[in-house]
């Protein structure tokens, strides 16, 4: 893809990149990257290694086996990372078909669970600027709230290191002129044209018919999640000082909680739960819990059942529970 006027000359993002990452990385800290073999993933790790990370990278490709062409991918990636010089980890993960979460978030889950277990300080993957355009599209429709409306953090802890996404400002476009520059070759995920899953829907169809009547529409999607990921921070920071007051141990003062105004209890909630690694109920369920809370008599004892544990209510205090 030629570079036009409206998107920068690949160098720009060489130096783009190497800027951002040499205000985050310490000089011998270790990296590990996502690697699929699609344009993105290739484009990064030869950026890394033309920005002088090569000999503390470690590619990770994870073999999902969905795919009649999974093990020439991974021939491509262990290819790929020999004439770069890289380490390549490869792992085999077997996904859940029938996952009720359908089969897109079980080979996610199955993927990020073997990058948790790379070892490094950081885990940088390549999502990019459409890929936030469409995450924020998809979480708007299943209803989600600020933390879905945020979309992908840019950097986040992960496991016993942290997540960075040094391509999530740029342009499909800007990688892919980038990639034809340096005479990158890569591979092409036939599932990626599959309009049955709902994530390639709204890639090639939703957000391309936007596109069309609003130009800027993926510029203008992502940007809009960065300021949803402000307010989500400012409302941390809230529930912060809300759980200190609370706080009794690892419980929570029912005379404090019953204080707060609804939405601030289930904003105090929600990020507890999230400090414990649980996923949160679905808003009807919480609001009837945080409900019950404000309510509830000192004979009475509300309880929340959720896939990580129990939320319960016992003298006086709120408990998280977790299984096993």
């Amino acid at each position: 893809m030629a570079v036009t006027p409206t998107n920068p000359p690949p160098d720009l993002l060489n130096r783009r990149v190497g800027s951002w990452l040499a205000a985050r990385i310490g000089p011998t800290q270790t990296l590990c990257v996502g690697l699929s073999g699609g344009c993105d993933s290739v484009t990064l790790l030869h950026l890394l290694c033309q920005l002088g990370y090569r000999e503390r990278l470690t590619a990770v490709h994870v073999h999902h086996g969905l795919s009649p062409h999974a093990d020439a991918w991974a021939d491509f990636c262990t290819a790929y990372c020999a004439d770069l010089g890289v380490p390549l980890i490869l792992r085999r993960v077997a996904v859940d078909r029938k996952s009720g979460s359908g089969l897109e978030a079980a080979a996610r889950q199955a993927r990020y669970a073997v990058f948790a277990e790379i070892p490094g300080d950081w885990l940088l993957l390549a999502q990019h600027r459409g890929d936030q355009a469409e995450t924020l599209l998809f979480n708007l429709l299943r209803g989600s709230g600020l933390t879905g409306a945020a979309g992908m953090p840019v950097q986040r802890v992960f496991a016993d290191k942290q997540l960075l996404r040094p391509l999530l400002a740029s342009s499909r476009a800007e990688i892919e002129a980038y990639a034809r520059q340096a005479g990158l070759a890569w591979i092409e995920d036939e599932s990626n044209a599959d309009l049955g899953f709902s994530r390639n829907y709204l890639r090639h169809q939703t957000l391309v018919d936007l596109s069309q009547r609003f130009p800027a529409a993926e510029s203008a999607l992502a940007q809009a999640a960065g300021h949803f990921a402000e307010a989500q921070g400012l409302l941390d920071e809230l529930a912060a000082e809300d759980w200190v007051r609370a706080a009794e141990g690892d419980s929570a003062r029912l005379a404090v909680l019953k204080a707060l105004s609804l939405p601030r209890l289930k904003n105090l909630i929600r990020y507890r739960l999230r400090q414990l690694g649980w996923q949160p109920p679905v808003a009807a369920r919480l609001n009837e819990f945080c409900r019950q809370i404000q309510t509830a008599g000192p004979d009475r004892h509300p309880a929340l059942e959720l896939p990580q544990g129990r939320m319960f209510c016992r003298h006086q205090r709120l408990f998280w529970q977790g299984l096993g």
